[in-house]
């Protein structure tokens, strides 16, 4: 297999450097990812300056290439670029440092590389840890779970051409895996307004979570009961519902 791995919290992140090394045990390993830390940065690319690339050491099973770009731009610039001579069966995202569930993935720069890797036709995987304070051993077994999850279903890829794999890996001892759908996320004191010693009004956006009754069969609930949460997540965006309601309303 030729898998291409990238994350958002840049080449150097202890996460995708455990991942890339346990990959590599199972496949051709490949890696693109971002020179600097590129959270929250969602499906955004770059188009109005230049992408720098520069090859960079992990390993001699390991080719690697940080650069300037966006998560997205990583994938874009690996399959259409860099590797373009390769045949990628699949794309990996991450480890990333912190939990990618709910809603929020709609902001991350980790699912959003997985996304990209869809657009391309490559079935895609986006993986993190429940946790943002994380020693590298705890990303090696991480990269473990993952590893075996390729095994598991590297003959059954083709159940990815129209979604990507969201995992969450929670950061308790792993009770085992569970399929699950996207909870809920939402935040309190979102936006905190503050001056600058120069007097400067700016905002700072952060906040807590807030405590919301979840499903079942949520990842949110997955992960806080000690499983590995994969959610099939795909970008039809499309009401059908309202679709259908909405063709039968004459339109100005």
């Amino acid at each position: 297999m030729n898998i291409l791995i990238t994350n958002d919290y840049g080449i150097y992140a202890d996460g995708i450097i455990e991942l890339a090394k346990e990959i590599s045990n199972i496949a051709n390993v490949y890696v693109v990812a971002p020179e600097s830390q590129k959270s929250a940065t969602g499906h955004s690319i770059t188009i109005h300056s230049p992408i720098m690339v520069q090859e960079t050491d992990m390993g001699d099973k390991i080719k690697a290439y940080c650069i300037s770009g966006t998560p997205v731009d990583c994938v874009k610039v690996g399959i259409e670029g860099i590797f373009k001579d390769i045949n990628f069966d699949l794309v990996l995202s991450g480890i990333n440092n912190g939990p990618n569930l709910g809603t929020d993935v709609i902001y991350s720069g980790t699912v959003s590389a997985a996304i990209e890797g869809l657009v391309l036709n490559k079935p895609s995987i986006a993986v993190s840890y429940n946790e943002f304070k994380v020693k590298s051993e705890v990303y090696k077994e991480g990269a473990k779970h993952i590893a075996q999850l390729i095994n598991n279903i590297k003959d059954k890829l083709h159940l990815l051409n129209d979604c990507i794999l969201n995992v969450n890996i929670p950061n308790t001892e792993v009770k085992g895996w569970k399929i699950t759908k996207l909870g809920e996320r939402k935040y309190d004191n979102v936006m905190e307004e503050r001056i600058s010693p120069f007097g400067q009004r700016y905002f700072w956006i952060g906040g807590s979570i807030k405590d919301m009754e979840q499903d079942e069969d949520s990842d949110i609930t997955c992960v806080n009961n000690g499983y590995i949460s994969i959610t099939p997540v795909n970008i039809e965006m499309t009401n059908l519902e309202k679709f259908e309601m909405l063709k039968n309303i004459k339109m100005l």
